[in-house]
């Protein structure tokens, strides 16, 4: 390898490297979000965010959905940091919902029949911890209402290896860049989107019937 060859590659090595840590330099600009009365927040992960974010856009009761990072220390991470790994956060959705049409129960276990809670750092194709399985409670009833229904799974004999979702404690979300938002919905004939969030849809809206928004009816 010659000189300058030598030097480009340093360079460029230099650059990645100073854009990766930038946006971790400046104001924390994790999501913050004024509930209207009587609506609540879930935060989720269970692989490609595009996946779990189509599955809940289709929930009756669910007002919003949007993609994003969550469950780790970093800040402002970005999705080219997430996704190669360099990051401690997962690939997440948060939901805001009404509990008075759709109950932080039935979230759950819209969530856990999507998605394999038994893989451990990956879902199908997507393997990394940033594709781990996770729940991020808002508080102490969210808590004791996952715990419990894990635990109920876990007895129910559903799965036929041991459940390894994450269950901690919320702490910050962090909004995907914008082209991740709505994905399934803008880009139909993606070939991902083809071959492995749409399987997910159509086992969510065969099995959950009952919890689909009108249109989807």
């Amino acid at each position: 390898m010659n000189l300058f060859i030598k030097s480009l590659f340093a360079f460029l090595i230099i650059t990645s490297t100073a854009c990766a840590q930038s946006n971790n330099n400046g104001p924390d600009n994790f999501r913050q979000v004024d509930l209207e009365d009587g609506l609540e927040l879930a935060t989720f992960a269970g692989g490609c965010f595009w996946c779990v974010e189509a599955v809940f856009e289709r929930v009756n009761g669910v007002e919003d959905v949007v993609s994003g990072y969550s469950g780790g220390k970093e800040k402002n991470p970005t999705y080219k940091q997430v996704s190669y790994g360099r990051t401690t956060h997962a690939e997440a959705v948060q939901i805001t919902f009404d509990p008075q049409v759709v109950s932080y129960q039935e979230l759950l276990e819209i969530f856990f029949a999507t998605h394999d809670p038994t893989q451990l750092n990956r879902q199908g194709p997507d393997v990394g911890e940033q594709y781990r399985s996770a729940v991020y409670y808002h508080d102490a009833i969210q808590e004791e209402t996952v715990r419990s229904y894990v635990e109920e799974l876990g007895a129910s004999g559903k799965f036929n290896k041991s459940i390894v979702t994450e269950l901690a404690a919320y702490e910050k979300f962090y909004l995907a860049e914008g082209y991740h938002q709505n994905f399934y919905e803008l880009n139909p004939n993606q070939g991902y989107v083809v071959n492995v969030t749409r399987p997910k849809v159509k086992k969510f809206l065969k099995e959950f019937k009952d919890k689909l928004k009108p249109q989807y009816q």
